[in-house]
This record gives C-alpha cells, sequence and structure tokens, in this order.
C-alpha cells in the first residue's frame, strides 16, 4: 500500500502530463502562409490589362491575368515560353498564320459575376480582351499592338470609331476561333515575332462577365481584377498599400528551369528545382515614394526584395558590387542593365516648341545639344546608368553599340544656333522667341526628390541658354493622362522594353502612335513611311539600315533627345531563395521562395 506522501507525487505526475496530451490530441496549428514584401516607388493607376499602362500597375495585372506566353525564368537571351498556351505557335511558312492551342482546365477565380458558375478559360476570352484594345470608349492606350496587323480587326475599329459603338460579336476574319481551345490569327503581313506581343501583358485574357459586372461608364475595371493567374488581389488601399494571395485554382506547376553557365543561375536551380509554382502565398506590397524610406525599411527587414534606385546606390554599392558589409548579412544583389531607353521629348503639338519649321527645329537642337546627359548620369543617378546615343538599348534586338548621335553636348554651338534664329537675349538676359514674345519652358517632373533633382538639371541647362523655365511637379498618373493628350510640354520619360525588339522603342516616334505611346507627338510622315516599312522585315541587316534613318531622321528634326538605360539594382534578403531580375517580366514573384527558417510569415489565410 503507497503512503500519502507517494500517493500525492503520483498525482501530480498525472496532472503534469496532462497538457502534454492535450497538446497531442488538439489539431494541428493552420501553416502560415509564406510572405514576400515588396516596395513599388510609385503609386499604380489601375488593373485593367487594356488601360493599366505604368511599370507599377502591371506589377499587379502580370499576376492576376494569363497572357498565351511569357519568358523562361533564366534563359539570357530572353526566351519566349507558353503561359496559358498549351505549346509554342504552329506558324505557316510566310509568318502570316499562327495557330494556337490552349491548355485545358485554366479556371478564373470565382467571382460573383460568373454566378456561382466554374468558369474556364477559352479562347474566345483572348479574343474579346484583344477587341476590347480598340474600344473607343477606353481609349487603350495598346491598341497599336494590333493595329495594321491582323485581317479584318481594323476594319471593325474603323466601324467602332465612326459609330463610337463597338460590337463585340462581329467576327473578325483573321481571328478564326476552331473551338474553344485552338485560335488561328490570321495577320495583314509577315511577322515572326508575334509570340512576343502575346507575351505582352496587355494581350492576358479578361472574361466579358467581369467588364459587364464591374465595368465603369467607359468599360474599365480597373478596380476588379479577375483572371486566371498565379496570384489574386486580397487587399487593396490605392497609392498605399496592396495584398495578392496565391490563386489555389491555378493549375500546377512545377519549378524547372534549365540553368546555363553562370553560376549563380545553378545556385537558384539548385534552390528551386521541383518546388511548386507559385511558392509563396501572400505578396504584400506598399508603396512608398521617397527613397530613404524604402531604403530605412529594407535596412530593418521590413522589406524582402527592394529596388535600389540610383541615388540610393552608393548606400549599398561600391564599384557596381555590393559593399561587403551587406554581402557579410547574406544580402543578394541582383542587378542588369535594363532594356530601356530615358529620354527627352519635346511635344511637336505645342505652340512654343512644336513644328517642323527651322527656327522650331533650331530651338530643340539648341536644348538637346545644351544639356549635360553624362553630368546627370553621375549627379542625379550615381552613375547608374549608361549613356546611349541610339533609340534602341543594349539587350534590344537591333541595337547598335556603334551609332554616334548628331545631338552631342555642346553649349557654345547651342546658343549661337538660337542667336542665329531670332532668340534674342533682352537687356534682363533671358531670351524671347524670334517675334518678340516671351520664351518660357515648363518642364513636367515626378513630385519627389528625384524628380525635383531632374528639373534643377534642366533648369540648369535653360539657363545656360538664357531660357526661362518653371518646373510642374505632378504625380505619375497626372503625368501620364496629361502626356497621353499631347497637353504635356517637355518631360525626361522613360521607356521600358515591352518586348525585347526594336520594333518596340521605334513605335515612340510614329505618328498613329500619338495619344498612346507617342508621348512627344511626333508625325513626320518620312519617318512614318520607314516605320511602317520595317515592321514588314525580320530583324536584318535591311531593317537595321531603316532604323538608323529613322534614327538620323528624329536627330535632324530634333523630335527628341535619347539619354540613358539605366541599371537595375535589386536588392533580396537572405530569406529570399531562387532570386534574379528578369529583364522583360515586370515582377519574378510566382518563380522565387521564402526560406521558412526565420523568414517573416503571415497567418493562413482563412478558407471559404
Amino acid at each position: 500500500m503507497k503512503s500519502p506522501w507517494m500517493r500525492r507525487l503520483a498525482l501530480l505526475a498525472c496532472l503534469s502530463s496532462l497538457p502534454l496530451l492535450a497538446a497531442a490530441d488538439a489539431p494541428a496549428a493552420a501553416k502560415p502562409a509564406k510572405t514576400l514584401r515588396y516596395i513599388l516607388p510609385a503609386a499604380e493607376t489601375g488593373f485593367d490589362p487594356a488601360t493599366a499602362r505604368d511599370l507599377y500597375s502591371n506589377h499587379i495585372t502580370q499576376a492576376v491575368f494569363d497572357t498565351l506566353y511569357t519568358y523562361d525564368y533564366l534563359a539570357r537571351p530572353v526566351k519566349v515560353v507558353p503561359q496559358a498556351a498549351a505549346a509554342m505557335p504552329e506558324v505557316s511558312s510566310d509568318g502570316k498564320t499562327y495557330t494556337i492551342r490552349l491548355k485545358k482546365g485554366i479556371l478564373y477565380t470565382p467571382d460573383a459575376a460568373f454566378g456561382g458558375k466554374r468558369r474556364e478559360l477559352t479562347m474566345a476570352d483572348y479574343v474579346y480582351s484583344w477587341k476590347r484594345l480598340f474600344d473607343p470608349r477606353l481609349a487603350s492606350p495598346h491598341s497599336w499592338l494590333f493595329e495594321g496587323k491582323v485581317v479584318g480587326l481594323d476594319d471593325l475599329a474603323k466601324e467602332a470609331a465612326r459609330t463610337n459603338k463597338f460590337d463585340y460579336s462581329k467576327k473578325v476574319a483573321g481571328l478564326e476561333i476552331l473551338d474553344p481551345y485552338t485560335l488561328r490569327i490570321t495577320l495583314t503581313k509577315t511577322d515572326f515575332n508575334f509570340p512576343m506581343i502575346l507575351a505582352y501583358v496587355p494581350t492576358a485574357a479578361v472574361a466579358r462577365e467581369v467588364v459587364e459586372k464591374y465595368g465603369d461608364v467607359k468599360g474599365e475595371v480597373g478596380s476588379n481584377p479577375v483572371g486566371t493567374g498565379y496570384y489574386t488581389l486580397g487587399e487593396w488601399t490605392r497609392g498605399n498599400r496592396i495584398v495578392l494571395n496565391k490563386n489555389p485554382q491555378h493549375l500546377p506547376e512545377t519549378w524547372n528551369f534549365l540553368a546555363g553557365d553562370d553560376p549563380d543561375d545553378q545556385r537558384i536551380v539548385r534552390q528551386m528545382q521541383g518546388k511548386a509554382i507559385p511558392a509563396i502565398d501572400r505578396i504584400e506590397i506598399t508603396v512608398m515614394i521617397e527613397d530613404q524610406s524604402r531604403w530605412l525599411s529594407f535596412q530593418s527587414g521590413g522589406t524582402d526584395v527592394f529596388w535600389l534606385d540610383g541615388p540610393l546606390a552608393p548606400k549599398a554599392l561600391l564599384n557596381g558590387k555590393l559593399r561587403p558589409e551587406l554581402a557579410e548579412k547574406g544580402v543578394q544583389l541582383s542587378r542588369l542593365l535594363d532594356p530601356e531607353i530615358s529620354y527627352y521629348y519635346w511635344n511637336m503639338e505645342d505652340p512654343v516648341l512644336g513644328g517642323f519649321s527651322k527656327e522650331k527645329i533650331a530651338l530643340r537642337r539648341a536644348i538637346a545639344m545644351a544639356h549635360n546627359i553624362d553630368e546627370e548620369i553621375r549627379i542625379i543617378w550615381n552613375g547608374q546608368a549608361k549613356r546611349l546615343d541610339y533609340p534602341i538599348p543594349p539587350g534590344v534586338v537591333g541595337y547598335d553599340p556603334h551609332y554616334k548621335s548628331l545631338l552631342q553636348y555642346d553649349p557654345v554651338l547651342a546658343n549661337k544656333l538660337l542667336d542665329k534664329f531670332g532668340y534674342k537675349k533682352g537687356a534682363d538676359g533671358w531670351r524671347t522667341l524670334p517675334d518678340g514674345k516671351p520664351l518660357l519652358i515648363r518642364y513636367a517632373s515626378r513630385n519627389e526628390a528625384n524628380g525635383v533633382l531632374q528639373a534643377e538639371m534642366w533648369r540648369k541647362t535653360y539657363n545656360s541658354l538664357g531660357i526661362r523655365m518653371e518646373n510642374d511637379r505632378m504625380i505619375f498618373s497626372d503625368i501620364l493622362k496629361t502626356e497621353k493628350q499631347c497637353k504635356m510640354q517637355t518631360r525626361t520619360a522613360p521607356w521600358l522594353a515591352d518586348y525585347p525588339d526594336g520594333d518596340n522603342f521605334m513605335q515612340l516616334f510614329y505618328g498613329p502612335n500619338t495619344h498612346q505611346n507617342n508621348n512627344g507627338c511626333y508625325q513626320d510622315p518620312e519617318y512614318d513611311k520607314w516605320y511602317a516599312a520595317s515592321q514588314a522585315m525580320p530583324a536584318s541587316p535591311e531593317r537595321d539600315e531603316l532604323y538608323h534613318k529613322m534614327a538620323r531622321r528624329l536627330e535632324v528634326n530634333a523630335g527628341a533627345l535619347i539619354g540613358y538605360a539605366r541599371y537595375r539594382n535589386m536588392l533580396a534578403q537572405k530569406s529570399v531563395l531562387g532570386y534574379k531580375k528578369h529583364p522583360i517580366l515586370f515582377q519574378e514573384w510566382a518563380f522565387m521562395n521564402i526560406d521558412s527558417n526565420g523568414a517573416p510569415v503571415a497567418p493562413a489565410p482563412a478558407t471559404k
């Protein structure tokens, strides 16, 4: 028989084991969601692929919607691969007919627009979405992607322009839906680069039901993105915070990209091979306009992937490499020269700067020759850019590293040019127009520190010519709206490749693209004739010769001044796996991962 104190010990032992038993019997805790925290340096404008024009909004549209094609994550030079398409297209020998087959079983994310029914993606959705680019109500900046290319599509657009009503039910001869998963596209002329167009976000599929339920008076659905992509929109506070959640209905995909000779690619393959795509459950995006705020967020561990603009480069880079103290902490650097041009345009419809008279051309040439691009790169971008003379940047088909622009820095000659063409200086030292009226230039820039600094660089340029300049500081979305209306007098405009072919840059100065991508509203019949001819050519010496003529024509008329391409410096925390900045994709979230050991996690989203 046990003594009382032994019985008490036995009872305590039983009581002490109860929590362990309860824990063992309790249901397993929900697995925390892997979360990537990301920063945008400017506010988004909306998430409709047909109307979103800025880089920042397209980060989101690329994640939510599916294009038929995309780009291999690691292949360099870049390589087009299927996304929603089941395979690369079957192309006729003359390059005019494309037959494309769609993967079966791709579903839109559930939405009230579908009335509770399961909604599968079909080729009819792509045809509808491409027609939307021509709807006059939308005034899409992306109609140029298909203009003059697809048999019958331009006729439908002309009819809509005449009646101001778009007939979506009318068939287009060049867009034949052979069955729900097969589309035959007939082009008006040979185009072996057409898959690049179909890999660009504005060609993604949007469901007609969604547009009809949520569309505004223009038919835009920028506030209600419903797609078939890797992610869905979870939360959105305009200009502040965006949260994306992994799409649980996305067809299963496995990470299976090939590494080349780059040791970093081989490291990425070891980290990611065989993992599900996407591996990250949740993307938390914060809009931070000021450079210093973004840097502090990354330093404190509040951000996982950070776009290090030129003004901040000295804080993290030394001679183009990561500073040792950051490398020791495991910070990663992915660096490339963006396939972009930052160029300066003068509105060709503006009464002061525009037109093709000799005195107007002389004014623009003088301004171009008075601007010190090398100094701008050094001061504003801390050397994190490459001076360009040609409208096509490195890394893009058609680039010519040996081309030399006629518009070189020469402030003495610039002043003589103004003197010769009647832009006289008054007693106050400021120049007037040839007719004696005041000469004032309004330079527009973004209303953050870097935009202010750019404006001051240009003020220095105009001061050196004796020309008064005023700075209009604007939010980015307002800049895009104003220049699309040809009401912006002049600014510095960056253009990042939509697809890696010279055509994407030469079209920036094509007359019919005014009110779309032709920010300077440059309309020159000779340039337009050459550009139209170049579109019928494959990449070749013959096309390069036309591009050279177009570039020279642009310089002679001083329609724009080509500036530079910036280096993209992307920093990632130690916990980020599989990350490499892609030259064309807006973001790479689906192909990355977060190390769960010590990495930030968020609660798993509640299931319905």
